[in-house]
This record gives structure tokens, C-alpha cells and sequence, in this order.
């Protein structure tokens, strides 16, 4: 018997470790992973993707003196299909919005 080691070694960007503060009532968001096929085992093609309208909170702002930002870091949030602004912070692609933007979260 042959015994075999494997070592995998990912080296992987914790979001936590990104050095980015958002001002105000901002809100950084990594949108969830896009369905690359359906329930049923078909490939979705990528003109046909839709974009996601979840994700998980990397950093948020400190606030307006009015309306304090009443999510915290590690929510999974639910935001419009059209709302925040898509942006590339140390290669990776993250949306900022206004924390009126979100919807709700789990």
C-alpha cells in the first residue's frame, strides 16, 4: 500500500484584512458568488447571468449623527439590483452603498 500526502496550500485574502474605511452612512459589500448553471444541471450562459442582489459586509462607515448604520460586519444583506457602485480594492471586486440602500439582512 502506497500512502500519498497531500499539502494544499491556498493562500487566500481574508476581507477582513482589507485596509479600507467607508465615509458616513457607506457600506462595503462583497456580492455572493454569481449561478454558474440551474437546479436542473444547465450552464448559464454569461450573457444570461444575473447579478447578485446579496452579499456579506466587509467595512462599514461610522455613520450620520441622525442615523446610525444599524448593520455590523459579517451580515449577509440583501441591497437592490441596481444599487452601489462596483469597485476594485486589492483585486477584489466589491460594491459600495448607502446603508439606505440595503434592504434587510439575515
Amino acid at each position: 500500500m502506497v500512502m500519498v500526502r497531500l499539502n494544499f496550500n491556498f493562500k487566500t485574502k481574508n476581507m477582513s484584512q482589507i485596509n479600507f474605511k467607508p465615509n458616513e452612512d457607506r457600506v462595503l459589500v462583497e456580492p455572493s458568488a454569481v449561478e454558474e448553471k440551474t437546479a436542473g444541471g444547465i450552464y448559464i450562459p454569461d450573457t444570461a447571468k444575473e447579478k447578485p442582489q446579496t452579499g456579506t459586509v466587509i467595512a462599514i462607515g461610522s455613520g450620520k449623527k441622525d442615523e446610525p448604520i444599524t448593520i455590523k460586519v459579517g451580515d449577509v444583506v440583501y441591497y437592490g439590483k441596481y444599487s452601489g457602485t462596483e469597485i476594485n480594492i486589492e483585486g477584489n471586486d466589491l460594491l459600495i452603498m448607502r446603508n439606505s440602500d440595503i434592504l434587510g439582512s439575515k
